[in-house]
């Protein structure tokens, strides 16, 4: 359980977040959706201390961690990063790309020599089997498309064994088809591992397809958070201010309405299998 309190980050007169507060469950996939300047990088980089929190609080199995190097450790090492440019080491193979994400376990002595036991290097290739580029493990990384490179990049960050994952808008660089097939690997992948994520985006179609739950953020405040099929028109509004576009309300009416059926089906059939367990009980 990864629980945010009353997250604030300040620069100068600035205030880029106002008391966030959240509680992502292990295996939940979230999506943080807003626009530019919403506040979306500056909640990621406060929650994995890449910048420091002018206030608040993140716990990690209910540990207060703060900015000292022993909580910083475990910090890292609970929670893994995916960026939105891959942060390939552009020279090395994709295989040892994977297995930076194995380096916090080593020794100073082998990880500067890229030395690397067996036990690391099937983690890593199965990893890179969760997202479909085992094949590719001896390629260079720079012979990779945009797509297969964060991909690689979901894969070193899976290696890693977080319990935690941050992805800061992982497929703003991508076409549409290329997008979905990195964001269904990121979901399918996380959840075979049980890893909780909190993803930024700020395409309403991809959040509404792909989340469990959506936090909507706009100008560093929540003002939403609950599930997809609860965004409707006035909820996108207040995530957008000022977007009055009727082709997106209307694309995201349909998604949220298709997301809204689908959760009754998923409750109707359930309640049916109940009766049915219960009626086979007492024959």
């Amino acid at each position: 359980m990864i629980e945010i309190r009353g997250l604030a980050k300040s620069y100068g007169d600035h205030q880029a977040l106002h008391d966030v507060s959240l509680s992502i469950r292990p295996g939940e996939f979230v999506v943080v959706l807003g626009p530019s300047g919403a506040g979306k990088s500056t909640l990621l980089r406060c929650i994995n201390r890449l910048i420091e929190p002018t206030a608040g609080d993140i716990l990690v199995d209910g540990t207060s961690l703060s900015s000292n190097r022993r909580d910083l450790r475990l910090l890292r090492r609970n929670v893994a990063m995916i960026f939105q440019q891959h942060n390939l080491v552009k020279r090395l193979s994709v295989l040892k790309n994977v297995l930076v994400g194995r380096m916090a376990d080593l020794s100073p002595i082998l990880s500067s020599l890229q030395l690397f036991p067996e036990a690391d290097v099937k983690i890593a290739m199965h990893c890179l089997e969760q997202v479909a580029m085992s094949h590719k493990a001896r390629n260079r990384a720079d012979a990779l498309s945009g797509g297969e490179q964060q991909r690689v990049g979901i894969a070193r960050a899976l290696a890693q064994q977080p319990k935690f994952m941050l992805a800061d808008e992982p497929v703003a660089s991508l076409d549409p088809k290329t997008s979905r097939t990195v964001l269904n690997y990121l979901k399918k992948s996380c959840k075979e591992s049980n890893i909780a994520v909190l993803c930024n985006l700020h395409q309403i179609d991809y959040a509404l397809e792909f989340a469990e739950r959506v936090v909507g953020l706009s100008a560093g405040r929540v003002v939403y958070d609950g599930a997809p099929a609860g965004v409707s028109g006035d909820v996108i509004r207040s995530i957008y201010p000022g977007l009055d576009d009727p082709n997106v309300l209307d694309a995201a009416q349909r998604l949220t309405e298709r997301r809204r059926a689908a959760a009754e089906a998923e409750i109707a059939l359930a309640a049916t299998s109940v009766a049915t367990t219960s009626v086979e009980g007492r024959a």
